[in-house]
């Protein structure tokens, strides 16, 4: 472990904040990705020219050191009617279109995708990519004002975004699943449909995701697999009264018109 952590129970601080708000921290969160996904062989994936970093509708959430110099992990969370489609929009509508009537579905009233979640060889195996973070994600996502929330989830992370109740949509691809970010790998389209009440989200999650929405600055020795970490949440997103939900929505519905006249071209030549 990295010699800047406690080995006995790691420190942390997980905080949330608007991508264009904060460059140079997104540009860590970058860095830190892109090592994960090389080291497992994926050298191009959707959001490979970041220009998540400059949509007002990304939100991004990163585990750093107390000093805040040393980046761990991090996940975002992005609104439908940003500056760019959605992750998943962007993945897979080659391959089924359908997928943009399925988020402008759910856009009506505000959706989302949780996406980018990665932690660092120095902080695995304490539950912060598999369990802390997407719990974070859906805190987050009710703070924002989403009723739904969207993942293409890694085979290793389907069981852990069930627990906070998503469930696999199989409206698209096969069956909800597509060969991303590479044909050797397989991504499942899950969705949270509740973000308020989550009504099939484990007792466990549930309870600490309420508690994270209540408490939105606290500090929790949380614990996986009998391994503490200790982790400074500092998830209320700074400057929030000035994003509009609502304009957000009816920038989705633009969107969502376009990609329809697209498809219409594409037809009929």
């Amino acid at each position: 472990m990295d010699d800047g952590l406690n080995k006995e129970v790691p420190e942390v601080r997980l905080r949330a904040f608007r991508a264009v708000d904060e460059p140079e921290t997104c540009e860590l969160f970058i860095q830190g990705h892109t090592h994960v996904l090389t080291s497992i062989g994926v050298t191009k994936v959707t959001s490979s020219k970041n220009e998540w970093t400059k949509n007002p509708a990304s939100f991004v959430m990163i585990v750093e050191s107390l000093d805040r110099k040393k980046v761990y992990g991090g996940a975002r969370v992005h609104v439908a009617g940003g500056s760019d489609p959605l992750p998943i929009e962007q993945a897979t509508s080659a391959i089924d279109p359908g997928v943009f009537d399925l988020v402008w579905h759910f856009a009506k009233h505000g959706t989302g995708e949780l996406c980018g979640l990665w932690n660092s060889r120095e902080i695995a195996g304490y539950g912060i990519g598999s369990i802390f973070l997407i719990r974070t994600a859906v805190a987050i996502a009710y703070q924002i004002g989403l009723q739904s929330l969207f993942a293409l989830c890694a085979p290793y992370t389907v069981k852990p975004v069930q627990g906070v109740g998503m469930e696999l949509e199989t409206s698209i691809g096969n069956e909800g699943t597509f060969y991303y970010p590479k044909l050797d790998l397989v991504a499942t389209t899950m969705i949270l449909k509740d973000v308020p009440i989550l009504s099939k989200a484990n007792e466990e999650d549930k309870a600490a995701i309420f508690r994270l929405r209540d408490a939105l600055n606290t500090i929790c020795v949380e614990e996986l697999r009998r391994k503490e970490i200790k982790i400074h949440y500092e998830i209320k997103i700074p400057g929030l009264d000035k994003w509009d939900l609502n304009q957000t929505i009816s920038n989705a519905k633009k969107n969502f018109v376009k990609n329809k006249i697209n498809e219409k071209e594409l037809d009929f030549f």
